[in-house]
């Protein structure tokens, strides 16, 4: 009887040892049990005020992931609604009002890196992550983004994935191909020298009453000068200067860029009043999209998915016209640069970090909502929708989404993204043609999937030659951003205008003296700061060609 209880007990205690180091091992979904007390989160999402689109805060999707996911754990999930075309304001209120959303995310990382540095963001515990989220923290380690997760020596983010990030294949610019045709050309410019012919001829022939080509006041820092940088570019200027950040005035590729919208404002391209559009608030409009879209100008872009209302509402208004893709980088100037560079985006999408006032299980009620979305069963009905409702299955056996769908279980704006943009920055289905394939716009008098298919394979051979690249990365704050951005974004808004609207013949002498005191007002210690951080090691580097 002894033996048989010594090896009952013995049996127990190894069952018991079994048991704490199964538990132990679990991680992810598997080992997750509801909070005892109901734990309430906060998440953001962009609000673009679109007409026609239920409140981003609140709808169909919003409910469905509180019920799907959060009644299950006993989590509270709150929306809060971002202005897309505001985000530092809307984020620099909440953090004045020590209300900040338990996750915090954006794509640009400047703004990320200040809030983590100002203090409204947590350092975190990556292996603590990986232990709540473990397919989000294998699929950060799969796109190597680890190097990126760092502020100042301390880990504040994690990232969402950005799937053919180096191809911004999601992007198209249309023209107006009737038009090319009217005056004696049967493809889209291809040179920099066609181009001016054929907007020059548009303008001779009349075909629109009104300057053909679209220009606003900019409206962020970002400086589309990637075309006009020497190849290849020096990688410390690029870590100076290359940013969305700060707008790069003083640099010789916006000098080149402006010196063409130089060029081109008085041959009559633009608007003379283009740097006048604003609304009632005084905040600039885009008035390039309304003209397109009335058959005022020549061309417009944007981003492309199943249903894009500018383009539904265009062919509304211009049955009868012809649209064709031009080239997604920019055509140069004879001389300017030997090949054509491109920005690629950011190897990562969202940046995401944690408000320093989430508690301990808001953290990982936040850190569980964001595994759960990136599970593919999740994720496919986010991105969807409701079978025989917002989508049908091809014949291939891919979703195929109502473009038209207005009723309750309508997708948000491009299919849900600003809420699935917690885990990818666009929807990926199969191949690379199958994602083209659901990402072109359906119910339109012309099928734009072979140009948008040919764009990205025009692009990807950009990116192959090493021309597509992003901004420099550092991991380090860079303080001196946070201190001058506003006040040299209005400043290169204001010289933005000056230097596109002077006489030609003055335009070196006025670039050389907005430039210096661009520099002067604050400029010049950001590029400084910058250089001795890429000097320390603490920036990212650019590919190798």
């Amino acid at each position: 009887m002894k033996r048989i209880v010594s090896l009952f007990l013995a049996l127990v205690l190894v069952m018991s040892v079994l048991t704490i180091a199964t538990a132990e091992e679990a991680t992810g979904m598997a080992a997750w049990q509801p909070f005892e007390n109901t734990v309430t989160i906060t998440v953001p999402v962009y609000d673009r005020s679109k007409a026609g689109y239920p409140a981003v805060d609140d709808n169909y999707w919003t409910q469905w992931i509180q019920k799907e996911f959060g009644d299950k754990w006993n989590i509270d999930v709150n929306y809060v609604a971002i202005p897309r075309g505001d985000v530092m304001t809307k984020y620099s209120l909440l953090i004045a009002a020590k209300d900040t959303p338990t996750i915090m995310m954006e794509y640009d990382y400047p703004k990320v890196a200040q809030w983590a540095s100002d203090g409204a963001m947590q350092v975190i515990d990556l292996e603590a992550f990986a232990k709540v989220a473990p397919t989000y923290y294998g699929k950060m380690v799969e796109n190597n983004q680890l190097g990126y997760t760092d502020i100042n020596g301390e880990t504040y983010f994690v990232l969402s994935e950005r799937p053919y990030y180096n191809t911004t294949y999601t992007y198209a610019t249309f023209v107006r191909m009737d038009w090319l045709r009217a005056v004696g050309y049967d493809h889209v410019p291809q040179t920099y020298a066609e181009h001016v012919d054929a907007i020059n001829k548009i303008i001779a022939a009349g075909l629109t009453d009104q300057a053909p080509l679209g220009l606003g006041i900019p409206s962020s820092a970002y400086v589309t000068n990637f075309a006009y940088r020497d190849i290849p570019v020096d990688e410390a200027e690029w870590a100076q200067h290359s940013s969305l950040g700060t707008a790069s005035l003083s640099w010789y590729p916006t000098e080149r860029y402006l010196k063409r919208l130089n060029s081109e404002y008085h041959m009559g391209w633009y608007s003379t009043e283009f740097d006048l559009e604003k609304d009632s608030k005084g905040a600039s409009v885009d008035q390039a999209q309304t003209d397109f879209i009335n058959g005022k100008t020549y061309q417009y872009g944007g981003y492309m998915s199943s249903n894009v209302d500018w383009l539904n509402a265009f062919y509304e208004n211009n049955p009868e016209a012809e649209l064709a893709l031009a080239s997604s980088y920019a055509v140069v100037e004879e001389g300017v640069a030997p090949d054509a560079q491109i920005r690629a985006d950011n190897p990562f999408g969202m940046i995401v970090g944690f408000s320093s006032y989430a508690t301990e299980d808001q953290l990982k009620a936040a850190w569980m909502l964001m595994e759960w979305m990136i599970q593919p069963e999740n994720l496919f009905v986010l991105e969807n929708g409701v079978e025989g409702v917002t989508y049908n299955m091809g014949e291939d056996g891919l979703p195929v989404v109502v473009a038209d769908y207005t009723g309750t279980e309508m997708l948000n704006h491009n299919m849900n993204i600003d809420m699935t943009c917690l885990v990818h920055a666009s929807k990926v289905v199969g191949t690379i043609e199958d994602s083209i394939r659901l990402i072109t716009p359906q119910g339109l008098p012309q099928d734009f999937y072979q140009a948008l298919l040919d764009n990205y394979t025009e692009l990807k051979g950009i990116a192959d030659k090493g021309n597509a690249y992003s901004d420099p990365v550092f991991a380090v704050a860079i303080e001196s951003e946070s201190e001058y951005t506003a006040t040299l974004l209005s400043l290169y808004q204001e010289d933005f205008a000056k230097l596109v609207k002077c006489d030609p013949a003055e335009f070196d002498a006025l670039y050389a003296q907005l430039s210096q005191e661009y520099l002067d007002a604050g400029y010049q210690e950001i590029i400084d700061e910058r250089l001795a951080a890429y000097e320390a090691g603490q920036c990212t580097k650019l590919p190798q060609r």
